[in-house]
């Protein structure tokens, strides 16, 4: 079988990855780093992806060759490690959903043009489709959807950014002054930017648990090299896709005195118009599918993927690891977390900010310890030392777990003086 076929027949955790990736660190922050302070910010969206990518091989690593979840690693090293990344699944799990069905929701609103309806409602209807989907096709159909979805998705973006860049720059502002970079909203900036690229680092058991479901649907295992390959793929896709989002924000808005608002669901409204003065009316399709496929996609797959997180933990946690791995129990995650999540909109929505805010918080603190927590696993003795990463990779996720922990001591201190 030719590499290319092999790829892909393997498609699946690297391309779920990608979608899940994809959503409001890139159309939000990758977009507004361009149109803020320009082409230099192309050093840290790259420098991001590269020290954090070890977090996420590891949870592929790890599946690969033991044909466990990373979570049941942390389990083994000690149920200190459970308790502290349920801890993590639980506050993230509370906001994350909420926010990005009602952001979907809004865009779905603003992008279509629907009158007389509440983004909430889109937002409880896209829930309730979302877990029809999910119960019904499991991960198969996920799979597949993303597979169709995915291809849209990166055709329309490299449509607009042909686009942008053939209509040439924004006119810039006469006596146009560029933020400074490095004063102290602009340290902030790099520290969301670089924390949030391309995803928060606990989600590197969502690739573990999506890999092991892929295993066992497929009947299949591939070798650990074409396991890697796959997940490098998704993984190459979505900082291309981070680039795609920063070359439109600086073509169309750098030097330009717009003033971008800090709600994704204006913002993107904001971007959207100003892209089709930039361009034309015409192109609006192609816009207006790129935002709503990105934010859709991370939608679905993050509701996927906390339902997994979640029955995992309680399964391990509670001693009926085998029972809880079942697809009655799947189900019954995938409402749940609809029910929360609908709950949250309805009784919290107005407080939703403050609530993401602080789960982020905690997943962008807490990524170095979890970084640690993986290489933990994939160095300790269920992982054959032929199997492990070598020492260049080694070396690079030291680096990355120092990075990030520097940037979470200097966030800390931001918050706190």
């Amino acid at each position: 079988m030719s590499k290319l076929k092999t790829l892909i027949k393997n498609l699946g955790p690297g391309l779920l990855f990608a979608s899940m990736a994809i959503g409001t660190s890139h159309l939000v922050l990758s977009t507004k780093a361009g149109a803020q302070y320009g082409w230099i910010m192309i050093i840290p969206i790259i420098l991001a992806n590269v020290l954090k990518y070890p977090f996420f091989e590891f949870g592929i690593r790890y599946t690969n060759v033991t044909g466990k979840s990373i979570i049941e690693g942390y389990h083994k090293r000690g149920k200190g490690y459970l308790w502290l990344y349920a801890l993590i699944t639980l506050i993230t799990s509370v906001a994350g959903p909420a926010a990005l069905c009602s952001i979907t929701a809004g865009l779905f609103i603003n992008l279509f043009g629907i009158e007389g309806i509440s983004f909430t409602t889109i937002a409880v209807c896209l829930f309730v489709f979302n877990s029809i989907l999910l119960i019904i096709g499991k991960y198969k159909l996920l799979e597949t959807t993303l597979k169709f979805l995915i291809p849209i998705l990166f055709i329309a973006l490299l449509a607009t950014t042909i686009l942008v860049i053939n209509s040439g720059s924004a006119t810039t502002i006469v006596n146009f002054d560029p933020p400074k970079l490095f004063d102290e909203l602009g340290i902030l900036f790099l520290i969301t930017l670089i924390g949030w690229m391309p995803t928060a680092v606990e989600a590197s058991s969502w690739l573990s648990l999506w890999s092991a479901e892929k295993y066992k649907v497929d009947q299949y295992k591939p070798t650990l090299k074409d396991a890697l390959r796959e997940f490098n793929t998704g993984y190459i896709l979505t900082t291309i896709l981070a680039i795609f989002f920063l070359i439109i924000g600086c073509m169309t808005l750098y030097g330009s005195g717009t003033e971008l608002s800090g709600n994704a669901i204006t913002f993107a409204d904001q971007v959207i118009t100003l892209f089709t003065t930039h361009i034309g009316d015409w192109a609006y399709v192609f816009i207006a599918v790129s935002a709503f496929a990105t934010m859709y996609s991370t939608c679905l797959t993050q509701h996927d993927a906390i339902s997994r997180v979640s029955i995992d933990i309680i399964g391990l946690l509670v001693g009926k690891h085998e029972k809880f791995a079942g697809k009655k129990y799947y189900a019954i995650g995938i409402i749940i977390i609809a029910i929360v999540s609908i709950v949250v909109l309805y009784t919290l929505g107005a407080n939703l900010g403050l609530i993401l805010a602080i789960a982020t918080t905690t997943s962008f603190v807490l990524a170095p310890i979890i970084g640690y927590m993986n290489l933990r696993n994939v160095m300790s003795s269920d992982v054959p030392e032929a199997n492990r990463p070598k020492r260049g990779l080694q070396i690079l996720t030291y680096l990355g777990i120092s990075f990030l922990s520097l940037l979470a001591l200097y966030y800390g201190w931001i918050l706190i003086f």
